[in-house]
């Protein structure tokens, strides 16, 4: 009788366990998503290649998160614009169609300036090389910018230190060099024989303020490339110095086996 009254109490534990967590699961993902707008898009119904002549049975709709894909995607209003268009890069199964994958009149490149989303900015700054993921970030891209600077050490007076910190995160690109998100630059993407010495960014009045202030201080701006379905925003981002930087290393590398791969970490070590 003892044991099934223990056994009863396991049961119920174990389903307590579940619906709460359940519920903690539930409760992060509505964090995560919460003020994330979605927006329908065209995306490829089938896998289509390059050079295909589109119809409207080769298009489908698809709800994707508004930040993901800014304004340089075609919507189900320019669904009349893509009939007959031959596509310049193969798309898969439900991937979004970019205006960069199009082979569009040249009456539809009207500069970068009607790009713009309403209420945003363009900016350029000045990165290339490995600055810009070594030259791989392209128009559509989205990154995060980090900032280098030298300045006056907050520990020890009248020295100074380098410190490096995350300034914005999830940007969408808009150009690099002169190659523009929503033009035809297929003859030129691939090869990647046209290099840029610039980048430009679709920014708030005020991020543009930051960017300038920091290429005015001689800030060292590094672009981290992310993936086009992340949409996390990450807060409390620590600055580093030598000194952050050595603290937290052991317990950055800790987290890297654990959360990104998935390993157990012996504590005794």
């Amino acid at each position: 009788m003892k044991q099934k009254i223990v056994l009863i109490i396991a049961i119920l534990m174990g389903l307590l366990a579940f619906v709460l967590t359940h519920s903690y699961l539930k409760a992060e993902r509505a964090k995560l998503l919460r003020g994330y707008q979605k927006v329908i898009v065209l995306v490829a119904k089938a896998d289509l290649p390059a050079g295909t002549l589109l119809t409207l049975e080769d298009l489908a709709k698809k709800a994707v998160f508004k930040s993901a894909v800014g304004g340089n995607i075609f919507l189900p209003e320019n669904l009349g614009r893509l009939e007959n268009k031959k596509l310049l890069y193969p798309l898969k199964r439900g991937e979004p169609v970019w205006w960069s994958h199009v082979d569009l009149p040249q009456g539809n490149r009207r500069g970068l300036a009607p790009k713009i989303r309403i209420g945003m900015r363009a900016i350029s700054i000045s990165v290339s090389g490995e600055k810009a993921v070594s030259g791989l970030v392209q128009p559509n891209d989205r990154v995060d910018i980090l900032g280098t600077f030298t300045m006056p050490s907050r520990e020890v007076a009248g020295e100074e230190e380098t410190v490096t910190f995350t300034l914005l995160q999830d940007v969408s690109v808009l150009a690099t060099g002169d190659q523009l998100a929503n033009e035809d630059f297929g003859s030129t993407r691939g090869s990647r024989a046209r290099g840029y010495s610039t980048v430009t960014m679709e920014v708030t009045m005020e991020e543009a303020e930051v960017l300038v202030f920091a290429q005015t201080v001689k800030g060292d701006l590094t672009l981290s490339l992310r993936n086009p379905d992340d949409v996390i925003f990450k807060e409390d981002l620590p600055e580093i110095n030598f000194s952050g930087m050595q603290s937290k290393l052991e317990t950055l590398n800790i987290d890297r086996q654990r959360v990104v791969r998935k390993k157990t970490i012996n504590s005794n070590q």
